[in-house]
């Protein structure tokens, strides 16, 4: 038999306890350099290792997520990028009788001579699909991309298409009517009060959301909408285009009435249909002659009790 020898073991027990303490304190310094190099780490890890943890604002980071497209905003896009292409194709200047842009201007694009003079009311419903000039193309298609999907999400593709087409409506007519009162022929196109009043809805809805614009200033939805405003407001004085304005503000009063409830169109609408129906309706007479089918029998129980 092999004989036991007490003091081996005794210094492997003594080397273990030894290697134990000298990995706990090694895993101790790592976790403790890693919790320092962080932005931000966990407070209650730190706690454990006597680690004192300043708190500061957390930036949300861009959701790529949100970069894709809905169904209506595609559409709506590839409108009005296919609309304005086809006319930067034609041959001709605008403002040249009888080519080719002349007569595209003349078919879809709204003013105030061509809406009120000369009768083409269907320009205020194919302006906002055609933008002349090229910047403002280019700004339209980033906003449609960028902001439109987030009011679809909400309400669902029928309602959206409701809000694009009332804003887009109050807009070129609103235009309209004010070149009508300035004496000046301004043409009334592309989406730019659609855009504008959909930053009105976004500010209402997401009013405490953090969003970053264009991926690069963090704000708010409520922040958002003001600097939307006080952008349009600047450039409408700087230029002094007040069909533009006139334009602007209808479509952004349209985009606060139907977000706040203040105009709901479909509730209009059912209630005049369920008002007609009503009217229609007639008192059938009961056996005595009279409407209301005639005198109820007189209960013996008493009516205050269930049973």
């Amino acid at each position: 038999m092999a004989k036991t020898v007490p003091w081996k073991n005794s210094c492997l027990s003594t080397c273990s306890r030894s290697q134990r303490r000298y990995s706990s304190a090694v895993i101790s310094v790592r976790v403790a350099t890693r919790l320092m190099a962080t932005s931000l780490p966990s407070a209650p890890v730190a706690a454990c290792y006597g680690i004192s943890v300043a708190r500061r604002p957390v930036f949300q980071s861009f959701d790529r997520s949100q970069l894709k497209i809905t169904r209506v905003a595609m559409f709506l896009l590839f409108a009005l990028v296919g609309t304005s292409l086809v006319y930067a194709m034609l041959e001709g200047a605008p403002d040249q009788p009888g080519s080719d842009k002349a007569r595209m201007i003349e078919l879809v694009v709204p003013s105030a001579e061509a809406v009120w003079h000369e009768g083409r009311v269907w320009t205020l419903l194919t302006g906002p699909f055609i933008e002349i000039r090229i910047l403002s193309l280019l700004f339209q298609g980033l906003m449609i991309w960028l902001l439109l999907p987030a009011l679809e999400r909400w309400w669902g593709p029928r309602r959206f298409l409701l809000f694009v087409g009332l804003t887009a409506l109050a807009g070129t007519l609103a235009g309209t009517l004010m070149g009508l009162a300035t004496g000046r022929n301004v043409a009334i196109v592309g989406l730019d009060p659609t855009l504008f009043a959909s930053a009105i809805a976004f500010g209402i809805l997401y009013a405490r959301q953090p969003i970053q614009f264009f991926g690069v200033l963090p704000m708010t939805g409520r922040q958002f909408m003001y600097g939307m405003i006080g952008l349009v407001a600047l450039f409408i004085l700087i230029g002094q285009d007040w069909e533009e304005g006139a334009s602007m503000a209808a479509a952004m009063l349209m985009a606060a009435g139907l977000t706040t409830g203040k105009l709901d169109p479909i509730a209009t609408w059912r209630r005049w249909r369920y008002e007609r129906a009503r009217a229609h309706l007639k008192v059938v007479s009961g056996p005595d002659g009279k409407g209301g089918g005639g005198k109820r029998k007189k209960r013996g129980t008493d009516e205050r009790y269930l049973n």
